[in-house]
């Protein structure tokens, strides 16, 4: 149970409002161009193909560039990165609604366009979501997520339904100008914003930055957790999406305008999902909503596969809608809690991988099962997966992030190095030596388990532990630091509150004080500080 924030809190934020109004008409535009892409060939004979093809247009790029992205958003100004995507976005627009005017567009060319504006999404996603961080107090943070889940929605709901009206009455091109337009409006809030100055420190290299995210997610076994059970669901929930143009036209027989509404239906639940989510977690864990969501996603969509007309097939994805939300909202929100600030765009980078890249995956599978196995085959296969995904709440359980301090510590004291090497310079191998009792010895080697992965995550690209031959009780814990850089990173910045908990842990457990000695390559020295008297820095 948490202490109730009311769910409007963030929007007394002026910067978080204008952003978040900016984000949900650029969404709109966004969403307005996937079902404008879709309804361009959902009559073509390969349509099952081709409509679940542009979804994977769309989510692939983040795949590929949404890790990449989060580097940039670590180190750059996210503000900057975001107006530069807006400009993109409204040029590509632009180009594609001229050339579907023109008539000069064949599925391989929208399917190159549709591509393009996701690698502009992938970059502005992680940004736009580690940004949040900065504009609203750590308290108001959920609520600021489930709100940008509500922008995401409206999103879905407006999008779809704008593009159904525009298509039923002027055609596809009118509807990748508003994309454009829409695009325009939040380059105009990024404009009009002043944002404080923020003091990064000293911008890490682009790949050593690339390596230390993925480390972290790697050894970070919270998240890898999370991320595993999210893709559970994601991948038979995701055949909501990819398969709604043929359950409109092919299972319920409508046009464009009850596409259009099928998809607001969906939005709608996802709407009430986000704006109840907070009212809901403060009498259930995590854990129960995610299942919850998960076992309601899959009835409700099993039971949509046996519907014939669109008043009977809304309700149902209303609560399709709302449980899809309920998982993505309480996903993101932990993740947003739990990670420290130096990596927290590059994790959510890899959630945004996983989120968006699982669907790209799937999203053509579903397209090939109803392709031949048929419609209601695909839809009753999809619903009993995602109801069966429930059982992640027992098998991976999400921990409960909410009172974790997540700022970052600098407890280790300056590197007590004689010569100090040059920042590229390494590997730097780090040795630290224990004197440990025998009858400590078994829940001291229990807790340097947790060392590891503390090591691993903040930095370290290798990690040993050893027993001294010639005296049993002396231990020696050796890491390896890709470079000097990112050992000093590891000073300062990367550790947290947990970090400084484990090593107290497995302190507790040795004799004395632990002795620090740094190996370094000797051609790497490049001045001397004999000024430094301690001999450890943990």
């Amino acid at each position: 149970m948490t202490v109730a924030v009311s769910p409007w809190a963030p929007f007394r934020h002026r910067a978080f409002f204008w952003l978040w109004l900016g984000v949900v008409v650029s969404s709109v535009g966004l969403w307005a161009q996937t079902v404008g892409a879709q309804w361009l060939f959902v009559d073509d004979p390969h349509a099952a193909t081709i409509v679940t093809l542009v979804q994977t247009a769309t989510t692939l790029p983040m795949m590929l560039l949404a890790l990449p992205a989060g580097v940039l958003a670590d180190a750059f100004d996210r503000r900057a990165l975001m107006f530069g995507v807006q400009i993109y976005f409204v040029a590509v627009a632009i180009l594609l609604a001229v050339l579907t005017a023109a008539g000069s567009m064949p599925p391989a060319l929208l399917l190159t366009f549709t591509f393009a504006i996701g690698a502009g999404q992938a970059l502005l996603s992680p940004t736009w979501q580690a940004l949040i961080t900065e504009l609203v107090p750590r308290a108001e943070l959920a609520a600021a997520t489930r709100l940008d889940m509500i922008s995401v929605n409206v999103a879905r709901a407006a999008g779809p339904a704008l593009a159904g009206v525009v298509i039923a009455r002027w055609g596809v091109p009118p509807v990748f100008a508003i994309t454009a337009a829409a695009a325009g409006i939040l380059t105009l809030v990024l404009l009009a914003w002043r944002r404080p100055r923020v003091n990064r420190g000293e911008r890490e290299p682009f790949l050593p930055a690339l390596r230390a995210g993925g480390r972290y997610v790697r050894h970070e076994p919270v998240v890898r957790r999370t991320l595993v059970r999210f893709a559970g669901f994601l991948a038979p929930a995701c055949a909501v999406w990819a398969l709604l143009p043929l359950i409109a036209s092919r299972q319920l027989g409508l046009g464009a305008n009850g596409y259009g509404l099928l998809f607001a239906a969906l939005g709608l639940g996802a709407v009430a999902g986000a704006l109840g989510l907070g009212r809901i977690t403060q009498h259930l864990s995590s854990n129960a909503v995610l299942a919850l969501a998960a076992i309601a996603f899959g009835l409700t969509f099993g039971a949509l596969a046996l519907t014939s007309s669109l008043w009977a097939a809304a309700p149902l994805l209303v609560v399709c809608g709302f449980g899809w939300t309920a998982t993505v909202s309480t996903v993101i929100s932990e993740l947003q809690l739990f990670l420290p600030g130096w990596v927290r765009a590059r994790a959510i980078a890899i959630y945004l991988m996983v989120f968006l890249g699982t669907q790209a995956v799937f999203s053509p599978v579903w397209g090939q099962i109803t392709q031949h196995l048929g419609l209601d085959t695909a839809m009753f296969a999809a619903a009993a997966l995602a109801g069966l995904s429930a059982i992640g709440a027992l098998t991976s359980p999400v921990p409960d992030n909410q009172h974790l301090d997540r700022s970052a510590l600098s407890y280790w004291i300056p590197p007590p190095v004689a010569h100090e090497p040059k920042p590229d310079a390494g590997p730097i191998v780090v040795s630290i030596e224990y004197q440990v009792a025998p009858d400590q010895e078994a829940p001291f080697l229990a807790a340097m388990a947790a060392m590891r992965r503390s090591r691993l995550r903040s930095g370290a690209s290798r990690w040993e532990l050893y027993r001294v031959g010639e005296h049993p009780d002396l231990f020696t814990e050796q890491f390896q630091v890709p470079t000097w850089r990112e050992h000093q990173l590891q000073h300062d910045g990367r550790l947290t509150a947990e970090d400084q908990a484990i090593e107290d842990a497995a302190f507790a457990h040795i004799i004395g004080t632990p002795r620090t000695r740094h190996l370094i390559t000797p051609v790497t020295a490049r001045n001397t500080s004999s000024q430094r008297s301690p001999d450890y820095d943990t």
